[in-house]
């Protein structure tokens, strides 16, 4: 676990309990950023990759999907989440 808490797992957790997505995978890439901008030092729990699909993105332009993901993991972006990639489908 990161200084921040923050974890590919409970990332998962809110994504899966926010868009019941039919796929996803949550990876963090944090410590491929050390010494860049928004790493926290820990090599974890500030930069994560989000492939996901849901039901809920059916019709909506990738804006809106991201902004979805953006809108289940907004309480992590606030305590230190520093950079996240997502591919929707």
């Amino acid at each position: 676990m990161s200084g921040t808490g923050i974890t590919a797992t409970a990332l998962e957790a809110r994504l899966r309990e926010r868009l019941a997505p039919s796929r996803l995978e949550v990876v963090d890439e944090s410590a491929a950023h050390l010494g860049h901008a928004g790493s926290d030092g820990t090599g974890s729990g500030t930069h994560f990759r989000v492939r996901i699909d849901s039901p809920l993105f059916a019709g909506r332009p990738r804006v809106a999907r991201h902004r979805l993901v953006y809108d289940a993991l907004s309480e992590y972006i606030d305590a230190g989440l520093h950079a996240l990639a997502i591919e929707t489908v």
